[in-house]
């Protein structure tokens, strides 16, 4: 008698990627899912803002130390091993943010849904995979993660007027560029959100959205790229896990990390020579019980995000030796897909960065219209949460010296003074007027900006055996001198005193940071083009294997230039519309 697997499927990662693929695997098989995901869950309010919580807030298990940043290994060593939110690593020429926790990298992302223009599948895409064939993925991923633009306003008293979108804009107008506001998954209510009504729910009233779970209408705090505590984010673990999990019956454990990956042959044993015919056995480390755990499976999903994925797969093919069938070109076409971030400092108009949802607009710069290949990218507005808000209010005494100093004199002028008769009547108000006026925050923007890289990196694994990449920035320079140059230009319009790029980007380090990392594991024709296949029959599946796919960004075979899970999430409703065979709707179920 041949083995029996213990699940129908085992998804290893929790967003964009691995949310659909359970949703929709645990509809075709219910009780038969297992996701694994390496973080912790985070119920509302349960995401650190302490500045004691927060410096801890970072990924670092017990090995591959080695590429994160000397504050978190040396976070590490005292700690033992840190399992919070944040993944930070560093590279050559790039550094890399991403995020470990159920819901993966929609907890921390800046909810824009948006479609990249038709022409970034003309290049280096599988030529069965278009726009035009993606639509139907897209809609339904839309309407699952309820993307739309933010709720209108009546004038600028109204509190859902947003200022920083309004400067954006009139930049863009200045510039002659299209400026456009972007659908992003925020909750603003289930009439607004989901039913297409027109008038939003009351900013921070609470109720279950259309799946069961209960989140807040946005309460414009600015805290999306953090964490949102009050569940106003349609984070996946709101929409895709939450029905997986409480219709479909599917298994999450948190706090595991896959290990390896081995086939099995028809006895259930580990057999690297099988292709997947009879299964696999995942191996993990359950970090809550302190223990290694394996369990098998008939088909597996590799959804661990792009540096996760290409990590895993590339130690069981060349340490492990567990699929030493998988392509020659696992690892290569790495992308950060054009990510730059910058800041103009000290205007002479309001911005308010504080306020609003992350990002609510964004600026074409030769990407949708008027395309050009070397300097194609999108600029859009950000926030800053109030925490990191104080943080910037320290760089007003550097940026004004004598201004500040001239403020402190007085206002210690006036403390010493109110100790004398006819001054007791001295406020605190005015003393504190005194040092807080101006408040930087308020009269800076933080641009973000993505583009089309050359998508020409590659990813390897170090003398350890642990991932490492490396990244020719230099032939993606005509794109990022782009970027600066419109950068400065903000500067100026905003009458700003400083324009400053992230503080990596400056000599000597040089690094470029992305938040999203791309390719590695791309889609192709054919083994020697990419690693998983883009054929009909099987899509998504791993070249040379049998019931082995990846689904996340890491299947991308080039960057994008919008904002990508849209993108993820539509391919992902691809793949698993050809693995079940089930049309995708947006009810889930």
């Amino acid at each position: 008698m041949s083995f029996a697997p213990e699940y129908e499927a085992i998804i290893i990662g929790s967003g964009f990627g691995g949310a659909v693929m359970c949703a929709r695997l645990s509809k075709r098989w219910p009780g038969q899912v297992l996701l694994l995901e390496r973080g912790k869950a985070y119920p509302q309010g349960s995401f650190p803002r302490s500045p004691a919580d927060l410096a801890n807030n970072f990924w670092c298990p017990d090995d591959a130390a080695g590429n994160r940043p000397h504050h978190v290994r040396k976070q590490k060593v005292a700690k033992g091993k840190l399992l919070g939110m944040f993944d930070v690593r560093s590279f050559a020429h790039m550094d890399t943010v991403t995020c470990a926790g159920l819901g993966g990298g929609s907890l921390i992302y800046a909810n824009v849904f948006l479609r990249p223009p038709e022409h970034t599948f003309n290049q280096h895409w599988p030529s069965q995979l278009k726009l035009a064939t993606l639509a139907p993925y897209y809609d339904v991923a839309q309407s699952v993660l309820g993307a739309r633009t933010i709720p209108p306003h009546q004038d600028e008293s109204d509190r859902r007027f947003i200022l920083r979108t309004h400067q954006f804009q009139r930049f863009a107008a200045e510039q002659k560029l299209s400026s456009k506001l972007a659908d992003i998954a925020v909750y603003f209510g289930n009439g607004y959100s989901y039913g297409k009504q027109a008038q939003p729910t009351q900013i921070g009233l609470q109720e279950p959205n259309r799946y069961g779970a209960v989140q807040t209408s946005c309460t414009y705090c600015g805290e999306c790229d953090i964490g949102c505590n009050v569940h106003a984010k349609n984070t996946t673990d709101l929409n895709y896990l939450h029905v997986a999990r409480t219709v479909h019956g599917a298994r999450v454990q948190t706090q595991a990390q896959a290990q390896r990956i081995v086939p099995l042959n028809a006895q259930g044993e580990d057999d690297a020579n099988a292709r997947g015919e009879h299964g696999y056995r995942v191996y993990f480390d359950d970090f809550e019980h302190d223990t290694v755990t394996a369990v098998t499976s008939r088909r597996v999903v590799v959804s661990a995000g792009t540096l996760g994925s290409n990590e895993l797969l590339l130690r069981c093919r060349d340490i492990h030796r567990s699929l030493p069938a998988i392509s020659q070109r696992l690892g290569y076409r790495f992308s950060g897909n054009g990510d730059f971030l910058s800041f103009a400092l000290d205007s002479k108009v309001p911005v308010n960065s504080t306020y609003g949802p992350v990002i609510t607009q964004y600026t074409d710069h030769h990407l949708f219209e008027q395309y050009d290949p070397q300097r194609a990218f999108l600029l859009e507005d950000a926030s800053v949460p109030t925490h990191a808000a104080w943080a910037m209010a320290a760089l007003q005494p550097v940026l004004h010296p004598w201004d500040k100093f001239k403020a402190l004199l007085q206002v210690a002028w006036s403390a010493i003074s109110s100790f004398y008769p006819g001054r007791k009547n001295q406020q605190v108000g005015f003393l504190l007027n005194r040092l807080l006026q101006h408040d930087i925050t308020q009269y800076s923007a933080v641009l973000l900006c993505m583009g089309q890289d050359q998508a020409d990196g590659r990813f390897s694994l170090n003398p350890a055996g642990y991932l490492d990449l490396d990244w020719p920035q230099k032939t993606s320079q005509p794109l990022y001198d782009a970027i600066l140059a419109l950068g400065a230009r903000f500067n100026r319009f905003i009458g700003g005193e400083v324009f400053l790029p992230l503080p990596t980007w400056l000599r000597p380090m040089r690094n470029n940071v992305t938040v999203h990392p791309l390719g590695g594991c791309t889609l192709a024709d054919s083994p020697e083009a990419g690693v998983v296949s883009a054929a009909e029959a099987d899509r998504g599946q791993v070249f040379g294997y049998q019931g082995l796919y990846v689904a996340d960004g890491a299947i991308m075979p080039t960057a994008l230039g919008a904002n990508p899970a849209a993108t993820i999430a539509a391919l992902s409703e691809w793949i698993a519309h050809g693995i079940t065979g089930q049309a995708p709707t947006d009810s889930l179920l």
